[in-house]
């Protein structure tokens, strides 16, 4: 399962990169204006020069029309970048049409299998179930995983699953347990991913018998 960072902040990026798992990046409107002053394309052309995979962009418009001529346009800032469009009938006629072209798209705010299934018809690269959202609303958003996983599996869909609204590590093993094809987490969720007691405490007794080796010589 490929690891993507859900951020448009520049310095959460970079670090991560400078780790070796990042094959991606996710960015929407929300991530977008936390970043006081940020460009969007320049924001968008700068990650793509950091990581050398997928950056979603995020259309803000809620028809087609306009959806794929903000498509359109981001696909001419990178190679890398694919269009986030809504989980929408309007969505839909625009990843219709954006596929035509050629232009990736990731369709995102996915909350049932039917959407996913359309949204794979309709030529999508990624679907992007929300998991931490689903379990909001008292549903397992693991289950929505495994659902979509089994349905494209059965069809030979080959649109990517990637499990978006990422609450702790313990999603991303779940994620991909279930099959997702990626994961895409905030950047403390990647950071928690790498934490743990017990290895605190071993390096903490390997460098106190070191020194106390070292002393003894």
């Amino acid at each position: 399962m490929q690891i993507y960072l859900d951020t448009a902040n520049l310095d959460e990026i970079r670090t991560a990169a400078s780790w070796g798992v990042l094959s991606g990046v996710t960015t929407n409107p929300s991530l977008m204006a936390k970043e006081k002053g940020a460009d969007f394309k320049a924001t968008i052309q700068e990650i793509a020069s950091l990581v050398d995979g997928p950056i979603s962009a995020e259309a803000t418009s809620l028809d087609a029309d306009g959806m794929v001529r903000e498509g359109r346009e981001f696909a001419t800032w990178h190679p890398n970048v694919v269009v986030k469009v809504p989980s929408t009938t309007e969505g839909l006629k625009a990843v219709s049409r954006l596929a035509r072209d050629g232009i990736r798209c990731n369709v995102t705010l996915c909350f049932n299998a039917v959407q996913a299934l359309m949204a794979a018809r309709a030529g999508a690269f990624i679907i992007s179930p929300f998991v931490g959202r689903v379990d909001d609303v008292g549903v397992d958003g693991m289950s929505l995983i495994r659902e979509i996983v089994q349905i494209y599996r059965t069809h030979n869909i080959s649109t990517l699953v990637l499990a978006a609204s990422i609450r702790h590590p313990r999603h991303i093993v779940e994620a991909a347990l279930a099959g997702a094809d990626i994961a895409t987490c905030p950047f403390k969720v990647l950071e928690q991913s790498m934490r743990h007691p017990l290895t605190d405490i071993g390096i903490e007794r390997f460098l106190a018998d070191w020194k106390a080796w070292q002393k003894g010589r």
